[in-house]
């Protein structure tokens, strides 16, 4: 297997000598949270090793790359969260047909978190709990009389949607959600678990916040589609009026989204993107590889290709 492998990357290395690649055949979208930046990268690796094209990666939010697939100055999302970007997806994949989703999923959830020590010493367990004000005053770090909790980054659907969920809960009276960047975020709870202190915010997997610390998922009513109605603010601007969602969030998958034209443009580019795997496990390992180990992520997604030759090359050949 590793036999054909290196002649098939071979083969790729000699066509593009003889047809030199321009640089940046391929452009991939990379996302601002550990998950996708890491499939983002081995994407990269797999693609430029084995059928010698030049990739670049560029940073950029959900519909910057959705539209950027749609006008083919963008090529790939490593890693679309559906039904976080429904709306994103069922206008360029089912109404506009100009992008394809890779049928493979990995399952991830998603929820409101508080560290473990806290939520035993004060009895928090419902999300409802943090409608309460002696509830949302440990979480007051500025004295502004509104405890701090993590809502999200900016520009992720999820940070809209857990500002609708504030609303239709009521914390969002007692709390305010701050958007910060994932690693700033996390950061944080790492900074406040070592002091003591309490933490609360946004939570989801695939991640490596659960290897490392002791979490508790607040309880919430079960996901009824009945109650989910959800406005992002690409589509009105009066979205969080109109929305509302007091259950919890359903279960969530993740794709690999590509720009149809790279069927007719580099074919073999997007067999690779549509036979790509990547389970929960996997994608965890990712996230702690570059968010706990530290490693650089292109160093990391060579190692990784590296050592999954056999995997990759049935990426290329099923």
């Amino acid at each position: 297997m590793k036999t054909t492998l290196k002649h098939l990357t071979t083969t790729a290395v000699f066509a593009a000598i003889a047809t030199p690649a321009l640089a940046q055949d391929i452009v991939i979208g990379l996302p601002n949270w550990p998950s996708g930046s890491a499939t983002a990268h081995v994407l990269k690796v797999a693609i430029e090793t084995n059928l010698g094209l030049e990739v670049e990666l560029q940073n950029g939010t959900n519909p910057i790359f959705f539209e950027g697939m749609d006008s083919g100055s963008v090529h790939v999302h490593p890693e679309v969260w559906l039904p976080n970007q429904q709306n994103l997806h069922d206008t360029f994949v089912t109404e506009k047909g100009s992008v394809v989703m890779n049928p493979n999923s990995g399952t991830a959830f998603q929820g409101m978190c508080v560290d473990t020590a806290t939520a035993s010493a004060h009895g928090i367990e419902a999300i409802e709990d943090l409608t309460n004000p002696e509830v949302a005053a440990l979480f007051d770090t500025d004295g502004d009389g509104l405890g701090e909790l993590w809502g999200g980054a900016t520009g992720w659907a999820a940070t809209s949607i857990e500002r609708i969920r504030a609303k239709s809960y009521g914390y969002d009276q007692t709390f305010e959600l701050q958007e910060l960047d994932d690693t700033v975020a996390f950061g944080n709870l790492a900074n406040a678990i070592s002091a003591g202190k309490p933490w609360a915010g946004f939570c989801y997997t695939p991640h490596y916040i659960f290897s490392l610390h002791d979490m508790t998922v607040l309880k919430e009513p079960e996901h009824d589609p009945a109650q989910w109605n959800i406005t992002q603010p690409n589509e009105s601007p009066n979205w969080l009026e109109i929305s509302s969602a007091p259950v919890a969030w359903d279960v969530a998958n993740f794709h690999i989204h590509y720009a149809k034209i790279l069927e007719q443009n580099h074919p073999n580019v997007a067999k690779l993107l549509n036979n790509a795997s990547f389970d929960v496990d996997t994608v965890s390992g990712f996230t702690y590889a570059l968010s706990v180990e530290k490693m650089d992520p292109m160093d990391f997604a060579s190692k990784w290709v590296l050592e999954h030759e056999d995997e990759v090359l049935g990426w290329l050949t099923n």
